[in-house]
């Protein structure tokens, strides 16, 4: 399906040619003529799947359509990457409207707070906001959410891992109730739908290959000590000599400076920077800024950048380490092989990260190919198959741990 059969004005149909897009992706297909409509939407896809613009397209439609007072639209998202990736994509498709936008967050210096209030005061149309600063500005009493039409919370079950439950809550008591509600989230967990229960009108599910990585990724990993890996990095570089442009994910900060300095250790004249939430705001910016331009080969990361960044081109994904949330390796991965593109994933996986590569691989209903360590590098740890752990039956016997069971009953008498 194009762009051209939604029901939408030539002004964004204009914008979206120029910016390439041509034929829509599932989600977008199948979620835009709902959210068209003004239903609220509840829709589970993978990252790299479009989510942006199936909000975007539906919001822009409805402002230029309907014209707008004041802040019409409010993104709630989890970081402050994936606000400006959501504002430069919403200036895009809003070329050749009238529409203004702004993204909301924290981690910056003064200057950057007042433009923000300016944004609110004058009435910005579309607020793209984490939900720190956002309630920040709010307690302050000059934001004005009376005109409010759409609010849409992306990337949701992120938000939900990093604690904003409460922060969401607290945003939903500022706004109108009356409002199409659009809530976009990678794997729809019990505590998803719960949220969703509480603050969605009959929504329309929606639900795209959930939890699985892209198809154009090709998945692989390897068994390595952790005194193996860099060495096992070099090997990978040496033998795709045309890869320019790979990111590495570790999962805690303190690893990013030690992977970088070996890295540059080991392999002579390579670009490579690490990226982590200690950095100043313009310092990440500026990272990504030359990762983006391909003057930086080699980017060092926390699971945090693994939602946060949209950028076309990823040759490969280094999982240094088997993330914590199974849910996490995906959107690692989905870093690469975007937009119907091809790019690899290779996981470095130590004994003790088994058991948690076997979860991923029931997450994702697939084996990942194990590759040998290249001889020189020694031996690797051995793989091991791991069986989902079962519950343990509840004991019902007259006693448990020298008590009485007050869930027991006789044989003979049941009542």
């Amino acid at each position: 399906m194009t762009f051209d059969e939604f029901d939408i004005d030539e002004k964004l149909l204009e914008a979206i040619s120029y910016m390439h897009f041509e034929k829509a992706s599932p989600i977008q297909e199948k979620a835009i003529p709902v959210a068209l409509t003004g239903n609220d939407v509840l829709a589970c896809a993978q990252t790299g799947t479009g989510k942006t613009a199936t909000f975007l397209i539906p919001i822009l439609q409805d402002l230029v359509k309907n014209g707008s007072q004041g802040t019409t639209s409010l993104i709630v998202v989890p970081t402050r990457e994936l606000a400006i990736q959501i504002d430069q994509e919403l200036q895009g498709f809003s070329y050749f409207t009238d529409t203004t936008s702004k993204a909301v967050y924290g981690g910056d210096k003064g200057a950057d707070w007042d433009s923000q209030k300016r944004a609110f005061v004058e009435g910005t149309n579309v607020i793209i906001a984490t939900p720190g600063r956002l309630i920040a500005h709010l307690r302050l009493g000059y934001v004005t959410l009376k005109n409010l039409r759409h609010l849409v919370l992306d990337e949701a079950d992120r938000m939900l891992d990093m604690g904003f439950i409460d922060d969401i809550r607290q945003i939903l008591s500022y706004i109108p109730e009356k409002r199409q509600t659009m809530m976009f989230s990678a794997t729809m967990a019990p505590e998803i739908q719960k949220l969703a229960n509480s603050i969605l009108v009959n929504p329309q599910m929606i639900s795209i290959a959930i939890a699985k990585p892209a198809e154009g990724v090709k998945q692989s990993a390897y068994m390595a000590y952790p005194h193996q890996k860099v060495d096992l990095i070099t090997h990978i570089l040496e033998q795709n000599p045309d890869y320019d442009s790979i990111i590495i994910f570790t999962s805690t900060k303190k690893l990013i400076h030690s992977i970088v300095s070996a890295i540059k250790k080991k392999i002579s004249g390579v670009s490579v920077e690490g990226i982590s939430s200690d950095f100043e705001q313009n310092e990440r910016e500026d990272v990504l800024l030359r990762f983006k331009a391909k003057q930086t080969k080699i980017l060092v990361a926390t699971d945090v950048l693994s939602r946060g960044i949209d950028i076309k081109g990823i040759n490969l994904v280094i999982n240094f380490d088997v993330p914590r949330d199974a849910a996490d390796y995906v959107h690692r991965v989905g870093r690469t092989a975007r937009a119907d593109a091809k790019g690899e994933a290779i996981t470095f996986i130590s004994e003790e990260d088994i058991p948690r590569f076997a979860r991923i691989e029931r997450l994702i209903e697939k084996s990942v190919d194990k590759i040998s360590l290249p001889e020189q590098l020694g031996e690797a740890p051995v793989w091991k198959d791991i069986k989902p752990v079962q519950k343990k039956r509840k004991f019902y016997g007259p006693k448990r741990n020298g008590h009485k069971n007050p869930h027991y009953r006789k044989k003979n008498n049941q009542n």
